[in-house]
């Protein structure tokens, strides 16, 4: 199998194409859109070595590019699970529409290595799948119940966690909830995709395998040998009053507590790039990102990667899960995960991105994602743990957390 790449004069909307096919992915006017799945690349983790193979034989499918910038050439989609031992798979599709921040259209097409891409067929499934709609019955109720109830998790999962901070076993633990979702009808989840898209324009846009996102954390990209990252720990509720809700993104600002939190993940994280980089840094301060239902502290990291460039593969292999999803130290933050939630995090707190043959891509953090299998959804919610945590807080910031999911999954 080959894919050729050429520029696309048709006017097409990829993320509208993306919310009905389901492979999707958008960020900061950068969006690549997925039909059919031509071929499944095994992507063993955690090594090094699964990232690199991965990256070759997606490389290996190009025969033709008329675009070359990121995004072009063969591509791929993911979604990883949290636990960084579970293995993936890149999924290339048959068909893929892309558009950059400068307006620049592609679409790539995969082909049997002996015959022509067939650009007619291609932009005629292109329209067929955007002028698709469904004509299924609308969810109108739906029952929410807590995998645990909400006074176990903040009495017993996150008092033990703090307990366990306070002895010295671990510095900080991200702990997290989950409820599950039932409709009375199959979710609509090109509903869902464009209501996150009204909501929450600004954060990271995906949908892969049912998975769907808005995700306000970038986890890594790789342009060329540029990299980035932008790592959010620290958060503080919205409030519909401007001025209590200024006070409340001053007072997360100087919060001794979400300082100390962010502060670890930063430190994580450039220590962890220096290793990859001719240069890395951070800001000097962070920064308040404002959501529609939060505030987070938020810190962009940057850096020049050194030669031979590494993929954007083998980044996320070394970067995930950051002690922003995960805790510090990571391994015993991993144990007392595993002990104390009693649930199978799945993809929630791993990652999704997209990737191309020349190791170019970006990956999210998968937080403000919602797993949906017909009428049932499960969504997730996780706190930054430390020693001067306050449960009833903590429990508080997950129920605000999941209003970004909740609020999407019923039409009002």
């Amino acid at each position: 199998m080959r894919t050729t790449t050429v520029r696309l004069r048709h006017d097409v909307d990829p993320f509208a194409l993306g919310a009905r096919t389901g492979l999707l992915w958008s960020r900061a006017g950068f969006t690549v859109a997925g039909i059919g799945v031509a071929a499944r690349i095994p992507l063993n983790r955690p090594s090094s070595a699964g990232a690199v193979a991965a990256q070759r034989a997606l490389h290996d499918l190009l025969a033709r590019d008329d675009v070359k910038q990121p995004g072009t050439g063969p591509l791929a989609f993911t979604v990883l699970a949290f636990d960084p031992t579970e293995s993936g798979e890149l999924i290339v599709p048959e068909i893929v529409v892309g558009a950059a921040a400068d307006g620049t259209k592609w679409v790539t097409i995969a082909h049997a290595e002996d015959a022509e891409p067939d650009l007619d067929n291609a932009v005629a499934r292109i329209a067929a799948a955007r002028n698709s709609a469904s004509t299924a019955s609308q969810p109108t109720t739906m029952t929410v119940t807590s995998c645990l109830t909400p006074e176990h998790w903040r009495d017993t999962v996150v008092a033990e966690g703090i307990a366990r901070i306070r002895a010295g076993d671990v510095r900080k633990v991200v702990l997290a909830r989950e409820l599950r979702v039932e409709a009375d009808q199959p979710f609509n989840t090109v509903d869902v995709i464009e209501r996150l898209r009204q909501t929450f324009s600004a954060a990271i846009l995906f949908a892969v395998d049912g998975f769907i996102g808005a995700s306000p954390e970038l986890l890594v990209s790789r342009m060329g040998d540029i990299v980035r990252a932008h790592p959010l720990a620290g958060t503080a509720p919205r409030s519909s009053d401007p001025i209590i809700d200024q006070r409340l993104s001053a007072e997360l600002h100087v919060s001794t507590k979400n300082r100390y939190e962010h502060r670890i993940t930063i430190d994580w994280l450039l220590n962890t790039l220096l290793p990859f980089c001719s240069y890395v840094d951070a800001e000097p301060e962070p920064s308040i990102v404002t959501l529609a239902n939060v505030h987070h502290l938020g810190t962009l990291v940057e850096g020049v990667l050194s030669h031979p460039t590494p993929s954007i593969l083998e980044l996320v292999a070394a970067l995930h899960p950051t002690p922003a999803v995960a805790g510090d130290p990571q391994g015993a933050a991993l144990d007392c995960i595993s002990e104390l939630e009693g649930m199978d995090r799945g993809r929630y707190a791993g990652t999704t991105g997209w990737i191309d043959g020349a190791g170019n891509g970006a990956f999210a953090v998968n937080v403000r994602v919602a797993q949906i299998t017909d009428r049932t959804a499960h969504v997730y919610a996780g706190c930054g743990i430390v020693s001067d945590s306050d449960p009833t807080a903590e429990l508080a910031e997950t129920r605000t957390k999941f209003q970004a999911i909740l609020g999407a999954l019923i039409r009002p």
